[in-house]
């Protein structure tokens, strides 16, 4: 389709052809497949299939019919599982050769498509396969399946290392390997999947030395193939990522996807071929738009682009059992959208079984569909109030700007920032600047991801001391102490809970803040450096068990943000506030932050005080003695203190 009449996907377009069906692509059963395809501007579709993955000429061709609002169609009887195809598509007289842009199955490198039966793609016991129950407190652990168990210390066998395998694997006595028994006893909810969908930035015909976070969509519905044991045979992706999925939840893990539907790995991909023009935003001069940095955004607004979403995300919970979706570049959807998902999953799995939030932002602007509303902070009132946001003004607040490295923030020197910490404390909730967020439900609280310096790069580029590879290898004091106070402050914040994987042992790139194709060997956990790092995971194990014991601070209804009382900055670097009802009791706590150098005395409201955490030890039960109850809070830690009643 000619860029120059890129102006015809109207709401007249979407109201003649928008189908609403749940059935475009392949749907195969042991005696028949029936291949749909949309693409209204065709005038003609043509169906061939192959023996083998890449190689080889088709066995079989047939030709589409067009039935209503633009769907093509063929049945072709008997078995096709394991059965490769494509489309020839013509449009305008310009023919175009496709995989299927709602394929559920492929081959290497998703040049084919394959016609799957999902039935024989489950593990044994998928079918009786649950989450675990709704935790008390969302505490999203951010993960690469390749970083997970890449490095030799990692106690997976060889040859699944990097794969989806890894996290099913047990040795012949059935013990889980060191980095499943770390994530296990760490005590997170959730585990958050860098993108597990079939992306096209790492050749799955090559070695292992490659690697991509993933950002870069080939086919949304198909699991991505270097994370299998057999990226030619597209049941074996399938099979292996449910298996990965049930190991997690055998485990007390809910799994969260990464998902990214804002743009795709090349402007020239199967949606683009199957409806020319229609998928994408472009300027006013036909010129693609480029709001996720990445060459083109999909043209969400547009009735097919959401159903496609909606579509897929409901295909991820329901086939492969997956917990929750993390939107990348969120602002590049919109408001409606988001919505509609989250009704769309309450509808299938009942309210509040499935976790959705994303990134409230978006690289660059990108034209919206009329009447559309983007997703970013100052919309979040317009959201539904359990979609939630990453909140980077509390990142940078707390650790520092996160592109100038040498920019500290409350716990590494900064200054200024005290009544922001406050603000962070409360959920936002209050409203200041942009972010006016309906409930604390909307808030997700975090100091690193994987975009940027981890936490504890940031800290030491922000310090004096050793330059070269060991300032950030060295388990510092001064350092540990930073962190251990940015992950209190971050865990006594209102809202939802995130961390980087690695984070809680001082996880490093050496400096590296934008690793996304940097070598396995930068990208990878370190589980050696979790050993050696073991004191400051212990700190983290600690503060996970104290939050999901503290029902004030897991408040995530609208009042959440109004239990934080009393809030006071004493001088720079040193601030407290109270949370009413904050105990498993609805006991007052008391929360204090002490960033100086030296100690700080606060006291306390009248009453008998249990110290619950310091900046050494975050779970513990002990009588404060003291004569006027005043705390003192040493440097560069937090305090949280119970009201015995």
């Amino acid at each position: 389709m000619s860029v120059r009449n890129h102006t015809r996907f109207d709401r007249e377009f979407d109201r003649r052809y928008a189908y609403e069906g749940c059935d475009l692509g392949a749907v195969c059963t042991p005696d028949r497949t029936v291949f749909k395809l949309w693409s209204p501007e065709a005038s003609g579709v043509e169906l061939f299939l192959y023996r083998h993955d890449t190689a080889g000429p088709w066995f079989d061709h047939r030709l589409l019919g067009l039935g209503d609002r633009g769907v093509w169609s063929c049945a072709v009887e008997g078995d096709l599982h394991g059965v490769y195809y494509d489309f020839e598509v013509t449009v305008e007289g310009n023919t175009a050769l496709t995989a299927d842009p709602y394929a559920a199955a492929c081959g290497r490198n998703g040049k084919r498509s394959m016609a799957v039966d999902l039935a024989r793609t489950d593990p044994e016991g998928f079918s009786r396969d649950a989450a675990p129950p709704l935790p008390p407190e969302n505490i999203i652990y951010e993960l690469h399946v390749k970083d997970f168990s890449h490095h030799p210390d990692s106690g997976v066998p060889e040859e699944y290392r990097g794969r989806f395998k890894a996290f099913a694997w047990r040795d012949g006595k059935g013990r889980l390997p060191l980095c499943m028994e770390h994530l296990k006893g760490l005590g997170v909810t959730h585990v958050q999947l860098l993108p597990i969908y079939d992306f096209g930035s790492v050749d799955e015909e090559g070695d292992g030395s490659q690697f991509n976070w993933g950002y870069d969509p080939m086919n949304y519905n198909v699991p991505e193939g270097s994370y299998s044991t057999d990226p030619a045979d597209g049941a074996v992706r399938i099979r292996e990522c449910k298996e990965m999925v049930q190991a997690l939840h055998e485990n007390g893990l809910r799994v969260v996807m990464d998902v990214v539907y804002n743009h795709t790995y090349a402007a020239d991909s199967w949606l683009e071929r199957s409806a020319p023009g229609y998928y994408y935003r472009r300027w006013p001069d036909g010129t693609l738009s480029n709001g996720s940095g990445c060459g083109n955004d999909i043209a969400a607004g547009r009735a097919m682009a959401d159903n496609y979403i909606v579509h897929s995300v409901l295909y991820w919970a329901k086939e492969y059992h997956i917990d929750g979706f993390r939107f990348d570049l969120m602002g590049l959807l919109t408001v409606e959208l988001m919505n509609r998902i989250q009704r769309a999953l309450d509808a299938a799995f009942g309210k509040g079984e499935k976790l959705v939030y994303g990134e409230p932002w978006r690289a660059a602007d990108s034209p919206m569909e009329p009447g559309s509303v983007s997703p970013m902070k100052d919309s979040a009132s317009l959201l539904d109030p359990r979609i939630g946001m990453f909140c980077d003004t509390t990142r940078d607040a707390i650790k520092g700007d996160c592109f100038h490295c040498e920019q500290p923030g409350f716990v590494n020197g900064g200054v200024g920032l005290g009544e922001t910490i406050l603000c962070a404390a409360a959920g936002w909730t209050g409203g200041v600047g942009d972010f006016k967020p309906r409930a604390c439900s909307q808030v997700v609280n975090y100091v690193s991801a994987h975009d940027n310096y981890t936490l504890w790069d940031k800290l030491a580029l922000c310090s004096p001391g050793p330059g070269g590879a060991v300032c950030y290898q060295e388990p510092r004091d001064d350092l540990l102490a930073q962190n251990r106070l940015a992950a209190f402050v971050c865990f006594t914040c209102q809202g939802n809970l995130f961390l980087q994987a690695g984070e809680e042992f001082g996880r490093t790139k050496l400096g590296d803040h934008n690793s996304y194709k940097s070598s396995p060997e930068v990208n990878r956990l370190d589980w050696h450096r979790a050993w050696s790092f073991g004191g400051l995971t212990d700190y983290y194990r600690q503060l996970i068990r104290l939050r999901k014991s503290l029902p004030g601070l897991c408040d995530k209804g609208p009042g959440a943000g109004g239990r934080i009382v009393e809030p006071n900055v004493y001088r720079e670097g040193v601030v407290s506030f109270q949370v009413e009802g904050g105990g498993p009791c609805g006991e007052l706590l008391f929360v204090a932050y002490n960033a100086t150098g030296h100690d700080y005395a606060i006291q306390l409201p009248s009453g008998r005080w249990t110290i619950r955490a310091d900046g050494v030890n975050a779970d513990q039960h002990r009588p404060l003695i003291s004569h006027g109850n005043w705390v003192t809070v040493p440097p560069c830690s937090g305090t949280l203190l119970m009201k015995q009643g």
